[in-house]
């Protein structure tokens, strides 16, 4: 990719002061449509894990390692040298080139015939995303002012859910219809049109010549942790909220499985209602509800975190520390009520109390640094959550399962029950960390 992303930017654009109204739609716009496809490419595998796993003859443990680990190690360490790139070159070709890498190799996910080639291609989709989410949210907060600054990240930030929410539908449809290899080529194919897009309209609001001075005396890895090392708020907050990533990203791949093992006559029931077979059914369901509660949660996050933040910054640490305590309890019940079709909707709850981070968490960590350390910033309070979230989550929860299914001889239905359980209670230490940060974020923001 570095190769890719060399050549100058384009001639000079106006600064970020001098865009349209409209054109900053667009622009916020297009980002959020490309982080969709982001997480599109990045959950569809979340719904296929059961047809994945009885097609390749696959453990939980593998699904983990697959949907996580494999996929989190290149996208967390990759991260950061791009984020490099991305101070000091143009940001829009670096999405776009990241878009089409990640796009192709979904794509190539449907043609793998055992583990080793699908998690090869998984590895793949991680290459490509590294370089999504740091040049954004630097894009992002050169183009709206401070105030607007969580609301703008969480606007952003809801690509997570609706990419989920399309992901898990879709994916589940499809591979209904036509298998999971299908779903693979469906969900990845359009994200190369996207590329070309985002590399021809969006626009790059740094002068080159004077992104690249600064790059050649500021932008490295080194200053930033430096700077950073003097942040207890960012340290408090990013683990916070790989804490949160471990959970959701630990879940992802075997909430479907838990309702088509333990309520499998349930979900066959009321798929049968609307015409769909079991996979497509939950996926549909689960994508609909989380997907689009997530983004309500997303979105009211930010606009929560803004409003009262502009009387105390305070309001940005402590609304994810509230919701991280809440949702702890409502999750047990969803996972143990007998009722498949109320433990679906109570997971919408859910959903709303586990992204009201997104948009506080990543506001605060491009408040705490200079302008010219944003991307960086983003990319090391990314390196914690993936690698500490995407990384172990996934693979923690699988492992977690087998261990109940097998030494505990729970059997594989009630062994996911127990691993989503367990895992869903370290949301009290996000709590305190998440309020622990209330004592030092005041003194920290920088702009």
């Amino acid at each position: 990719m570095t190769d890719a992303t060399e050549p100058a930017a384009p001639p000079a654009a106006p600064p970020a002061t001098a865009l349209s109204t409209p054109y900053r739609a667009y622009a916020l716009g297009l980002l959020l449509l490309v982080y969709v496809l982001n997480f599109i490419d990045r959950s569809v595998i979340n719904i296929l894990a059961e047809p994945i796993k009885n097609d390749l003859g696959l453990a939980d443990w593998h699904i983990g390692l697959m949907s996580g680990l494999a996929f989190a190690v290149f996208y967390t360490f990759l991260g950061l040298p791009i984020a490099q790139l991305a101070e000091r070159r143009n940001r829009p070709l670096i999405i776009a080139v990241a878009l089409a890498v990640w796009s192709a190799f979904t794509a190539l996910s449907g043609l793998a015939q055992n583990f080793t080639q699908l998690v090869l291609a998984r590895i793949g989709v991680g290459v490509g995303e590294a370089g999504c989410t740091p040049p954004a949210h630097s894009l992002i907060t050169d183009y709206v002012p401070r105030e607007r600054r969580a609301s703008a990240l969480a606007f952003y930030s809801m690509g997570i859910p609706l990419g989920g929410l399309v992901g898990m539908a879709v994916g589940g449809i499809v591979a209904d219809a036509y298998g999971w290899r299908v779903a693979f080529f469906v969900c990845g194919l359009p994200g190369l049109a996207v590329a070309v897009l985002a590399a021809l309209t969006l626009v790059e609001t740094r002068a080159p010549q004077a992104a690249k001075a600064k790059a050649l005396r500021f932008d490295d890895l080194k200053d930033a942790l430096r700077a950073l090392a003097q942040k207890q708020t960012f340290w408090l907050v990013a683990f916070a909220a790989s804490i949160k990533a471990f959970i959701g990203y630990g879940h992802a791949p075997f909430t479907a499985s838990f309702f088509l093992r333990n309520h499998p006559e349930q979900i066959a029931e009321l798929g049968a209602d609307f015409g769909l077979k079991s996979v497509g059914f939950i996926g549909l369901a689960l994508g609909l509800i989380a997907g689009t509660a997530g983004a309500v949660g997303a979105m009211l996050g930010g606009l929560i975190a803004d409003r009262f933040g502009a009387r105390d910054l305070r309001a940005y640490v402590s609304v994810p520390a509230v919701a991280a305590l809440l949702t702890v309890p409502i999750y047990v019940f969803a996972i143990t009520t007998e009722y498949a079709a109320l433990g679906i909707c109570v997971l919408a709850i859910n959903a709303i109390l586990g992204t009201l981070w997104y948009g506080p968490v990543y506001a605060t960590a491009q408040s705490v640094v200079p302008p010219h350390m944003r991307a960086t910033a983003a990319a090391i309070l990314l390196f914690i959550i993936n690698l500490v979230g995407l990384g172990l989550g996934p693979l923690a929860v699988g492992a977690l399962s087998d261990f109940f299914a097998t030494a505990w001889e729970w059997g594989s239905a009630e062994g996911i029950r127990w691993a989503l359980i367990v895992s869903t209670f370290p949301n009290v230490i996000a709590f305190a960390l998440f309020w622990r940060a209330r004592r030092s974020i005041r003194a920290e923001i920088v702009g």
